[in-house]
């Protein structure tokens, strides 16, 4: 029988991937900061040296992407630090470990699509931390999964959508960004596919988003018709909107590796409808 540690379950993807372990009927532990704090590293040992699980999902990290230009060391600690310690943990008590990564990794100039084997050149903070969290994952760990991800929205957090809910209910009209293209994550369509993921041996680095790709204006365009929310959405760029990270102009991700190994994920727009039923009830 399987047991699986989830870390940041507290967070939008390590919630629904603990509802779905239970769901499953696997043995599970959502654990947050009350548990233990991934930066402590003896206080995280001796939590997984004691409840010794079959596979880490590390979920926690530190995902504030313009915060973490003004607070590089404690975005260093969270994403860095503590996944090479959880990763080193994982290799002495020979667990699978499956480390959730990003679209960041990559600077967006490439044309198309980015391969899993595409060199990674982070823009920001936050990509250089989660890449650096990649290659301890990848030295230390034979029996690892790295998943990246991007424009991730569920339930249980803040992301875009519920963002354009809120802000489409006090204004009629928006400026959003419309050239950075990427595809959605619903995380509630992501969480069985990492479930699967765990049950096998199929070890290395995969894409994993909703199918489709579309810009941040086409994604708030398309919350406002499904949400029947009559809020216009003006088309700006991103040099009109600027923020202290840069972000990547292209976050499209192959997920041929992920289709030959596994499945593909629904419509980013099926998706989308799902979420809006659920959270406008």
């Amino acid at each position: 029988m399987m047991k699986v540690l989830v870390t940041g379950a507290n967070g939008q993807l390590g919630y629904d991937v603990v509802r779905e372990l239970q769901k499953h009927n696997i043995e599970c532990l959502g654990a947050t900061r009350q548990y233990f704090d991934i930066i402590d590293f003896k206080a995280t040992k001796d939590f997984i040296f004691n409840y010794l699980p079959d596979v880490v999902i590390h979920c926690a990290a530190y995902t504030a992407v313009d915060k973490a230009e003004d607070e590089p060391e404690l975005c260093y600690k969270v994403n860095v630090s503590a996944t090479k310690n959880i990763a080193e943990i994982c290799k002495k008590i020979d667990a699978k470990m499956l480390y959730i990564s990003t679209d960041y990794v990559f600077d967006g100039t490439k044309e198309g699509f980015y391969e899993i084997d595409d060199k990674p050149n982070p823009m920001n903070v936050y990509g250089e931390t989660k890449l650096l969290g990649e290659e301890a994952v990848q030295k230390i760990l034979d029996k690892y999964f790295i998943v990246r991800i991007s424009w991730v929205f569920g339930e249980h957090g803040n992301n875009f959508v519920k963002t354009m809910l809120r802000l489409g209910a006090e204004k009629k009209e928006l400026n959003v960004v419309a050239d950075q293209y990427g595809s959605p994550t619903y995380t509630v369509d992501l969480a069985p596919l990492l479930v699967e993921m765990i049950k096998t041996e199929k070890y290395g680095i995969y894409h994993a988003t909703n199918e489709d790709v579309c810009n941040w204006a086409e994604f708030a365009e398309m919350i406002f018709k499904i949400a029947k929310m009559d809020v216009k959405v003006s088309r700006i760029t991103t040099s009109e909107y600027p923020t202290k990270a840069k972000r990547p102009l292209n976050s499209k991700l192959s997920k041929i590796c992920l289709e030959k190994n596994f499945y593909k994920l629904p419509l980013w727009i099926s998706a989308l409808r799902r979420y809006i039923k659920i959270n406008k009830q």
